[in-house]
């Protein structure tokens, strides 16, 4: 019996990762009958992180009630495996779609912190935390002082911990802070190159979409400069052009700062939490895929994570498209790319059928990979 590891990222705009899955699913056993599949189904860090990654572990969902990014009290949640590790999306409690209004000057983190102190207090020893779809820009500040640090102005005052009162911050307190949280192993899921701040920062990319103005810009840019100034002068950390501080409005880089995170590719991530070298073990072969497979999948994405973590088993992706520079990714690992498309169609006509043409192009790659030249027995 063929074993078989079925791991995909979403089809945008379609299908997610385990709709997907399960049309590869359908596909392989239209060849290989007794095949044992495993189904664990990606996400990048961002929205359904947690769902995904839960189904393919068999974890629970523990649920909270914690702050919004404007102080309102809601309820979150964040899932917890074999009791002892925890995925959180900092999008539960400090995202985007929680507020009616955005307001960046106002908005704060807090309630991120709140699920971290919560996973912690709950046994917790291993920690990743997704932090795509935030409305904040404030370096995690909000989720420090759910922590424990406090933030002082230059008069002594201490300070509500929000993004438009980073430029007025003097002194970081760590007196009282949760220490717990640095025993626990985090890692964050980070496919963003962004440093904390300036024209590649996090006011300047993603601020837009969050309500950033021309009239608040320098406030908050500049602020997130003093946040990293004082962070270097307290902690000796360095986090002002770290890849990927400016993701999530300065969070990366305020998770290395107060909780000792790493960041690491989304896709790695994923696969540390979900324990893949574990799970391939004694397994023919790997079916991966994305949506459009091209140049800049190198660089990162689900499919090459996959491939270089493989350890010589063949990995085949279903896609459904492949452009220029695909062929890039057969030097990284994977052996063939399946297209889904069977002839010449419209965006629109492709989305509305992505779920049969994904199985059956599974199909035709499993009844190429028949013929047992890479297979194994």
């Amino acid at each position: 019996m063929k074993k078989i590891i079925v791991i995909p990222d979403s089809f945008k705009g379609s299908l997610s990762s385990l709709e997907v899955c399960n049309a590869i699913e359908e596909g392989i056993l239209r060849v290989f009958k007794d095949a044992k599949i495993k189904k664990i189904p990606v996400a990048d860090g961002g929205e359904g992180t947690v769902d995904s990654i839960l189904y393919a572990t068999g974890g629970k969902i523990k649920k909270v009630k914690v702050k919004n990014p404007l102080g309102e009290i809601i309820e979150a949640k964040y899932g917890i495996i074999d009791n002892n590790k925890a995925v959180i999306e900092m999008a539960e409690a400090s995202g985007l779609t929680l507020v009616k209004e955005k307001n960046p000057l106002k908005s704060s983190t807090y309630g991120t912190g709140e699920l971290i102190k919560d996973a912690i207090e709950n046994g917790i020893k291993e920690i990743l935390i997704g932090i795509g779809g935030s409305a904040t820009n404030d370096c995690g500040i909000g989720m420090a002082n759910a922590l424990g640090y406090k933030f002082f102005d230059e008069n002594g005052n201490e300070l509500e911990a929000t993004a438009e009162n980073m430029i007025k911050i003097a002194r970081i307190d760590n007196t009282n802070i949760y220490k717990q949280i640095f025993d626990v192993k985090i890692n964050v899921a980070c496919d963003v190159k962004n440093p904390l701040y300036g024209k590649d920062g996090a006011t300047a990319i993603y601020g837009n979409q969050k309500g950033v103005t021309e009239e608040n810009f320098d406030l908050l840019d500049n602020g997130l400069k003093n946040v990293a100034k004082l962070v270097k002068e307290k902690f000796n950390k360095e986090i002002d052009y770290i890849e990927g501080s400016g993701a999530a409005g300065g969070l990366g880089g305020g998770l290395i700062a107060f909780c000792n995170a790493k960041l690491k590719s989304g896709i790695d991530a994923v696969l540390d939490i979900v324990d893949f070298e574990n799970e391939i073990k004694d397994v023919s072969l790997i079916i991966t895929g994305e949506g459009a497979i091209d140049g800049q999948t190198k660089k990162g994405k689900v499919p090459v994570g996959i491939a270089k973590r493989s350890k010589n088993i063949p990995v085949i992706a279903i896609v459904g498209d492949i452009r220029d520079g695909a062929e890039a990714v057969y030097d990284m690992g994977i052996v063939s790319i399946m297209p889904a498309l069977k002839r010449a169609m419209s965006l629109e006509e492709a989305i509305a059928n992505s779920r049969s043409l994904i199985v059956d192009a599974t199909e035709r790659a499993c009844r190429f990979m028949s013929i047992d030249l890479q297979v194994k027995n």
